[in-house]
């Protein structure tokens, strides 16, 4: 396992894009998480190994965004519609491919969530709402870029049936946590305003899956949605 024996890692990321930051203001409100705190853009992305270990990364056609309810019980079994990524992550991502260790047997499929969270004195910003859970992918990648004016937001990462994290840890800007989504549980704590006035918190999360599992189309989409019907 790439990870190493406990499933995770925390890694410091390389410097991002000067147009990276400005367009978290764009992001438009996530209408399905977060009671109004959480702003969003979502994309997805095909990738084939490349050259001198490198990755190809193609955009794939904008699709909702669909996954079971069984991994997410808020925000599972519906179609979620966000607007298509603005900007290029895909250096950021490659830092946390190489620390993966990704196999590059097959092509692989990633999800994309640009995410901001606010937070003002009596209104937390809810990372998690579906509490404590998996994403159902390979490995998830969550990326910390900018924190301003905000306190909580504390990761914590659960093994099988525990009933209580085995580790916690408040991410800075400019980190990141590398996970193995199928050994590993986690949930994030709530944000909350530093000093009672407006805060915010930049992230990015990348969710990885094997193509052949087939995380991406109508295949996916139908599955996800007939769960929520059964």
């Amino acid at each position: 396992m790439p990870l190493g024996a406990e499933g995770f890692t925390v890694i410091d990321l390389p410097e991002v894009a000067p147009d990276i930051l400005p367009s978290y203001d764009d992001c438009p409100v996530d209408d399905y998480m977060g009671n109004g705190t959480r702003f969003k853009r979502f994309s997805q992305y095909k990738l084939t190994p490349a050259e001198d270990e490198n990755w190809s990364f193609k955009r794939l056609p904008h699709r909702d965004y669909t996954t079971y309810k069984k991994f997410n019980s808020v925000g599972g079994g519906i179609r979620r519609v966000y607007e298509p990524i603005e900007v290029d992550f895909t250096p950021l991502i490659s830092e946390g491919i190489r620390e993966l260790g990704l196999d590059r047997s097959e092509p692989w499929q990633i999800n994309v969530h640009q995410n901001r969270t606010r937070a003002e004195g009596g209104r937390p910003g809810p990372l998690t709402p579906e509490g404590v859970h998996h994403d159902g992918h390979e490995f998830v990648m969550i990326a910390i870029l900018n924190k301003v004016n905000v306190a909580g937001g504390t990761t914590r990462l659960w093994k099988p049936g525990a009933d209580a994290p085995f580790w916690s840890g408040t991410l800075e800007a400019g980190q990141a946590v590398l996970l193995d989504d199928r050994g590993l549980a986690h949930d994030v704590t709530d944000v909350l305003s530093a000093d009672g006035g407006p805060g915010h918190r930049d992230i990015v999360i990348i969710a990885f899956s094997r193509w052949a599992e087939k995380w991406y189309g109508e295949e996916h989409d139908a599955a996800a949605l007939e769960e929520q019907d059964a």
